[in-house]
């Protein structure tokens, strides 16, 4: 049974996770768990301190409110995290929206996309009434997520020593571009220059053509979802040890341990890496194919695949005893020529014809689809791989679901992604702020 200490320093374990009451107190969940309920939250009785903006921690801090815990992201008085001001596009607004968020711009669907399940407030902690505020939510959080450049938290009263000392039971977790220590430390992460630097951005593209970006910020994506179980073990050592954990997660690193084969062949056969468009250096054929009014990934990443590609689809069997392709190192050294041949027969017809006469037989095989036919396909539909939750200020909005079950269940998404400073006031209440205080902190704009 695996079990945490939370901030209120009782047990609690995975399979009977504690919950919080009025007064603090705490009592087990007694929830009978079936395939028909799903788990309980995890991390139920965890809160997390969420210091950061744009993709890779706010990934990682919704991964964590995904399974429960408490997440109150902190932003910039005035403009908030960053991706809130990257538009178009944006949800629409409704004819009457709060009145209280009237004042702000649409809800970009950025933000949206990594900000669910979680409280949004807003201090200006250079001030020191804000500082102030920080220091309770360090002392009442199990864990605090930054993605400052290293060493500006600590100039300002909120490093890892700074907290430690708040609270010596925290889980203290940095994003950052190239990691607390070496000559790259104090430089700012951007996903695509590490993508470029890194190594990925070599290896993707056409052959004979310039290195291109992944399509969505794969690096940043990576980084949260490390950071995340980085996060998951440094509460398991939290709860061996009554110790806290500085976890240093970066960019750079992340996407070096993501070059996986790449980085592997290189390592240990001193092979570098070149472009291959959708084609694998190692498997052939293994790549997209143009059909007469669209494209296919085909995958024969076996002889059993190949024999029934050139027998089945190519009706050409007498390609799998040819020389030149007969095993897959050869059709490697003859990639080119294999290529060809496959292509000319895919041209001949339509994309729904190939996809008709490849179902079933054992070829790996796809379609290459757009967005939208990618959210109506029927594993997608089958599987409610999208959720419709209610937001104050737009109204139903539609967004993609966590994406794990258990005993048959996705965590609910509990709550839709915040608008700016929503939850300020019931925050600091929390924290015996009075109302009276609140808006003397609010004309003073620490809040």
């Amino acid at each position: 049974m695996l079990t945490f200490i939370a901030r209120n320093s009782v047990a609690f374990s995975i399979r009977r996770p504690a919950v919080p009451c009025a007064g603090g107190s705490v009592i087990p969940c007694t929830r009978p768990l079936s395939v028909a309920t799903g788990i309980p939250p995890p991390l139920a009785d965890i809160r997390v301190l969420d210091l950061t903006r744009v993709l890779a921690g706010p990934t990682c801090t919704m991964l964590l409110a995904d399974l429960g815990a408490d997440v109150i992201k902190v932003e910039e008085l005035s403009k908030g995290d960053d991706t809130r001001s990257w538009t178009p596009p944006s949800a629409p607004l409704p004819r009457d929206p709060p009145v209280e968020a009237s004042h702000l711009p649409p809800e970009s669907a950025y933000f949206m996309c990594a900000n669910r399940n979680k409280r949004s407030i807003t201090v200006n902690f250079k001030h020191r009434d804000g500082l102030e505020i920080l220091h309770k939510l360090v002392e009442r959080s199990d864990v605090l997520v930054e993605n400052f450049v290293p060493g500006k938290l600590s100039s300002m009263g909120l490093g890892w020593e700074d907290c430690k000392r708040i609270n010596p039971r925290l889980v203290y977790a940095s994003i950052t571009g190239y990691g607390q220590t070496g000559p790259y430390r104090q430089a700012p992460g951007y996903d695509v220059v590490i993508e470029a630097e890194a190594g990925l951005m070599h290896i993707t593209g056409e052959p004979d053509g310039p290195p291109c970006k992944v399509g969505v910020a794969v690096t940043d994506i990576m980084t949260g979802l490390y950071a995340h179980g980085a996060i998951m073990a440094g509460l398991r050592s939290v709860s061996q040890t009554d110790q806290g954990v500085w976890v240093d997660c970066n960019l750079f690193e992340t996407q070096l341990a993501g070059l996986a084969n790449i980085a592997s062949n290189y390592l240990i056969a001193g092979n570098e890496a070149s472009r291959h468009g959708t084609a694998h250096p190692s498997i052939v054929p293994y790549q997209v194919f143009p059909c007469k009014d669209g494209f296919l990934m085909i995958g024969a990443g076996n002889e059993k695949q190949f024999k029934l590609l050139t027998t089945i689809i190519l009706q050409q069997p007498e390609l799998a005893h040819d020389p030149r392709f007969s095993t897959n190192a050869a059709r490697v050294a003859n990639r080119q020529e294999l290529i060809d041949v496959i292509s000319a027969a895919l041209k001949r017809h339509d994309r729904s014809h190939w996809i008709d006469r490849l179902t079933g037989i054992g070829i790996p095989f796809g379609p290459i689809n757009n967005i939208s036919q990618t959210f109506s396909h029927p594993q997608a539909v089958a599987r409610s791989s999208t959720v419709e939750v209610d937001h104050p200020r737009v109204g139903k909005v539609r967004m993609v679901a966590p994406p794990v079950t258990y005993n048959g269940k996705r965590m609910p998404v509990r709550r839709p992604p915040p608008w700016l400073s929503q939850h300020t006031a019931e925050v600091l209440q929390e924290l015996g702020y009075s109302t009276e205080d609140v808006e003397r902190l609010r004309v003073a704009r620490v809040v």
